[in-house]
């Protein structure tokens, strides 16, 4: 009797053969081209806060006020594809109880709308496809995917520049842990506008130069680890107005100790990054980690199936030998 190999074991080992090279092509290939920023983005986060504003009706600045912001991104899908970067369209308005709903953003106590372009593997910022305003750093609304524990410089854009945030460990969010930073903003000139000189203490000038100065009282963001996504986010911004040359602040635009993610913008934000961190999780380790130790024992069962072979009868000719004399 001697033996072959039986198809089933030529297959199996195949197989095993098949799924042991697309383990590591799926962690090492396929993921990191999955790690892309997405440029079909529709997005709307909201904050609220109470905190202090200048009141234009008024004429001075109100206190213990509802604070709400906005922010609404949009990617622009057709520049994005041509430029193969990520465009987003960004507005975001500051409004009070009296400006809601925003029917009119021009209504609103601020409002603003930018360009974001950025480089979709690492987030860092690209300068084409009409970016307004011309930003650096490393993170804005987002983070870059696999965030570390170190330090990011984030782009503060009413600052004009970059602050950076400090890894201060996890932190939960809706039951879900994600990365947590935090930084602050010293006053700041930031600007000039012509206001009547009576806002800034000095009546006898009807109309005054006034500095603009801004500072932050507290930024705290907490990232999904693997997607960069923001789950949460607070922030402390005071705008103020100084006379020319003056240290000190004469009338306060915009105050709020904490302004921070709904609880609807939090959940949405955790599910979207649940959701997608999840699809990264399935590529990058549960079908590569699956696929070897599946890919391991079909192939050990093949190699034992062809090492044992399957008997096969000796024919007439190979079993009768002729006698010899």
């Amino acid at each position: 009797m001697r033996r072959t190999a039986s198809p089933l074991s030529l297959i199996l080992l195949g197989l095993g053969v098949f799924l042991l090279v697309l383990a590591p092509l799926l962690a090492w290939y396929v993921e990191p081209r999955a790690q892309r920023t997405p440029i079909d983005i529709d997005s709307k986060t909201v904050f609220t806060g109470t905190g202090s504003y200048f009141d234009t009706g008024e004429i001075e600045t109100v206190h213990d006020k509802k604070i709400t912001i906005t922010r609404q991104v949009r990617g622009d899908v057709s520049d994005s594809e041509k430029s193969g970067r990520a465009v987003w369209d960004v507005s975001t308005s500051v409004d009070n109880d009296k400006s809601l709903p925003a029917a009119d953003p021009h209504d609103a106590l601020q409002w603003t709308t930018e360009r974001w372009v950025t480089d979709r593997k690492t987030n860092t910022p690209v300068h084409c496809c009409q970016e307004e305003p011309y930003f650096d750093g490393e993170a804005y609304l987002k983070f870059p995917f696999d965030v570390q524990k170190r330090s990011y410089r984030w782009w503060d854009n009413t600052l004009g520049s970059t602050v950076t945030l400090k890894y201060r460990g996890t932190k939960k969010i809706q039951g879900y842990e994600g990365y947590r930073f935090t930084g602050t903003v010293a006053a700041t000139k930031t600007g000039t506008r012509l206001v009547p000189g009576s806002i800034v203490g000095e009546p006898e000038r009807s109309q005054v130069l006034a500095e603009e100065w801004y500072a932050n009282h507290g930024i705290e963001l907490v990232a999904d680890q693997r997607t960069g996504r923001i789950i949460y986010a607070a922030i402390g911004p005071r705008k103020t107005l100084r006379a020319p040359g003056s240290d000190k602040d004469a009338a306060v635009l915009l105050d709020s100790e904490r302004i921070a993610f709904t609880k609807e913008t939090q959940k949405e934000q955790v599910e979207l990054a649940d959701a997608d961190s999840g699809q990264l999780r399935m590529v990058g380790q549960t079908l590569p980690v699956g696929a070897g130790a599946l890919g391991s024992v079909l192939a050990l069962a093949g190699v034992v199936l062809v090492v044992r072979g399957r008997p096969h009868p000796e024919t007439t000719e190979t079993s009768q030998q002729p006698l010899t004399m």
